[in-house]
């Protein structure tokens, strides 16, 4: 049998949903944080099924027979998913059960429809006539032909009524649980220091006798199901329809997408179960997940704060030291390069920044990406503005940045109604870098200044994902941000535009080629037993030929050290390899989004801020960026940042060939939190 070269991708990214559920588990993290990470988890795991397990399941009905890594068919990978996922399952319901036990330590209680006093029954009975009622429509699904779509982001109550005297047959109904428009947690009236809490969906149990009494029963189950449906939007190869009919159709049709996974309540009447799989077409190697009583957990990020005593421990970002007590964050920048680490750094800089081009009137026109946006966008603000400031102002709008398609749609129409020129991207690839150009005229002289990015332009994540943005007016850097926009005006011209930079490393024409490059250096230096290193900081590592590079590099003696969040295909234990590869991942409170590369150089160290990790759709099937850093003190700052998450024994796992997940074992060292110390590094820079 055929050794394996890498450990399948959607295998090792269960392995790190794993990791999120073992912060889950972690009695050390403060018990709302634990909920919340449950809620992480279950999202997750919604988004993978939606899209991985999905793709999968085509390349079963597109008969591709080719075997996949680790000698598997996609059948097989299927089948090992659903092992892995139903596993999982079980810990998050152990855990679960835990948290509840604890809750109750701090007397806060999730109560169902059976364990109310006659005080809460009175009032769920008016919360349920106010507010509820209209929302809920009961669906008698025998009496349906068409068994109705089920939406993937909602939950349902699979109901079963009948007559204690049998005097009518019983039925089976659907009622879909209202929690887009409604709260899911309702807190209820409670006596002495009790908090407690009941979900939407057993409020509507309680008064099932409410909704379904006209029809003579008076006995009643009802138990929660869930659909997660194919995500992937399909892109025809009609050129006479737009890109946006063409995301529209496709936002459409999602909400139809073949069911991927039925998730259901264990407890659940076994005669309705089967008729349900039955209506909805379902075999069992469709992922049928059985669990507990509660699902879509995604909400249980949202869990009520008011209920608990403690206080957020979370830390507020603090100004970087250089931008405390200026006027003008632009003149700082148009000096020196300044590095924000997120969500260390404010994110508030960025805006300042791009409030202060919309008001100077020396600046001409402002261009800039935007991926993912918050919800009230301030970046949106500070553009519009500056449009009605006479700035000529373009934004590249990604319509297909996934989940975020309809937002991006609504935000290029706000956009264009006030002024600013809005580009769909590229045709068959996705605009992924984070870049900002802005353009001053001062005494006939041009002045190009902006900001190159890991993260998205969104204030919300930036105060808990990990992200770096570097602030310049470097002319070349700069000019091949500038390049770069032109080529998104005129994409005709890639080759001209694109293979001209160059500084930034830009996919899809040049980073595979200079990678390479940088890894074949660092392995002719070592096999001239010189000092030799490559630290990569990446969310995920599953492009092949890297991973072969990178195995070169470790059995040529290249001391190789990694900090990967999420997916991770490397085989990290090997023989031949002369120095051993360390390679963990940190999951913790904030989530590690930046990519960071360090390079030895031959003692010229070459350090990298990128979008892009190291995964075949980032480096050939997107527009990404890598920028060099140039700033001694710049690139120190980023080093330093890395060794301590390097030297991380608390939330760092070891990423090894059995994807095990073991804590780096502090032995008995200096107990190190990476996030805590980076934290406390940066801000006694900052004091």
């Amino acid at each position: 049998m055929q050794k394996r070269k890498i450990i399948f991708r959607d295998i090792s990214w269960l392995s790190f949903n794993n990791r999120v559920l073992q912060e889950a588990a972690d009695e050390a993290v403060p018990l709302r944080e634990r909920i919340r990470f449950l809620g992480i988890f279950s999202n997750n795991l919604d988004e993978f099924f939606r899209v991985r397990v999905a793709a999968l399941k085509r390349m079963i009905e597109f008969g591709k027979k080719s075997k996949m890594h680790l000698e598997l068919t996609p059948d097989a990978i299927i089948e090992e998913i659903q092992e892995i996922v139903i596993e999982q399952q079980k810990e998050f319901e152990r855990i679960w059960n835990e948290i509840l036990r604890e809750l109750k330590k701090e007397r806060i209680y999730l109560v169902n429809e059976t364990q109310l006093n006659k005080t809460q029954q009175i009032f769920i009975l008016d919360y349920f006539n106010e507010e509820i009622r209209s929302n809920v429509i009961p669906l008698m699904i025998e009496s349906i032909q068409n068994f109705p779509v089920l939406n993937d982001r909602s939950i349902y109550l699979a109901c079963k009524l009948s007559k204690k005297d049998r005097s009518i047959p019983q039925k089976y109904a659907l009622l879909s649980v209202p929690s887009r428009r409604l709260p899911r947690f309702i807190i209820l009236p409670s006596k002495n220091a009790d908090k407690q809490i009941i979900l939407l969906e057993d409020i509507i149990r309680f008064c099932l006798p409410n909704i379904f009494s006209f029809f003579g029963y008076d006995t009643f189950s009802a138990h929660i199901i869930k659909v997660t449906r194919d995500a992937e939007i399909d892109f025809d190869n009609d050129i006479s329809t737009s890109l946006i009919q063409k995301i529209e159709k496709g936002l459409k049709n999602r909400k139809k997408g073949k069911p991927v996974r039925f998730v259901f309540d264990k407890t659940i009447d076994p005669s309705l179960l089967t008729y349900l799989v039955r209506r909805l077409g379902l075999l069992q190697k469709d992922n049928l997940i059985p669990g507990g009583r509660i699902h879509n957990f995604v909400d249980f990020m949202n869990f009520p704060d008011s209920v608990f005593t403690k206080k957020s421990l979370r830390k507020k970002p603090f100004l970087h030291p250089v931008l405390k007590n200026v006027t003008s964050v632009t003149n700082i920048v148009l000096q020196k390069d300044v590095l924000l680490n997120f969500p260390y750094h404010s994110f508030d800089s960025i805006i300042d920044l791009l409030r202060e081009a919309a008001i100077d009137p020396e600046v001409v026109s402002i261009k800039i990406t935007c991926y993912r946006l918050a919800d009230r966008s301030k970046v949106i603000n500070a553009l519009t503005n500056a449009v009605r400031n006479g700035k000529q102002v373009t934004a590249v709008l990604e319509l297909r940045a996934r989940f975020d398609e309809e937002a991006n749609l609504e935000w290029k129409t706000e956009l264009e109604e006030n002024g600013v020129k809005v580009l769909l991207g590229v045709p068959n690839v996705k605009v992924h870098a984070k870049i900002c150009l802005i353009k001053k005229r001062v005494n006939n002289r041009t002045i190009h200044y902006g900001f190159v990015s890991t993260g998205n332009l969104n204030e919300k994540t930036a105060k808990v994902y990990s992200d770096a943005c570097l602030l310049t007016a470097d002319r070349n850097i700069m000019a091949d941000v500038n390049r770069i926009f032109n080529y998104l005006e005129q994409p005709k011209t890639r080759e001209l535009l694109l293979k001209s930079c160059k500084t930034l490393l830009v996919s899809p024409v040049s980073m595979r080629r200079h990678l390479m490059q940088l890894v074949t250096r660092e392995i002719k230096m070592a096999r001239l037993k010189k000092p030799a290193s490559i630290i990569l900081k990446l969310n995920s590592l599953s492009d092949e030929m890297l991973i072969d590079k990178l195995y070169e590099a470790a059995k040529a003696g290249v001391e190789v050290k990694m900090v990967i969040r999420g997916i991770f295909c490397m085989l990290t234990e090997n023989k031949k390899f002369k120095i051993p590869v360390q390679a963990i991942s940190i999951v913790d409170e904030y989530l590690e989004h930046s990519r960071i590369m360090i390079f030895h150089n031959g003692g010229k160290e070459r350090t990298f801020i990128s979008s892009a990790d190291w995964m075949v759709r980032n480096i050939d099937h997107r527009v990404e960026v890598a920028c060099p850093i140039f700033e001694k003190d710049i690139q120190q700052e980023i080093k330093d940042i890395i060794q301590i998450q390097l030297k991380d024994n608390i939330k760092a796992r070891i990423l090894d060939n059995d994807l095990s997940n073991q804590y780096v074992n502090p032995r008995n060292t200096k107990k190190i939190r990476s996030q805590v110390e980076t934290y406390n590094y940066l801000f006694r820079k900052s004091s």
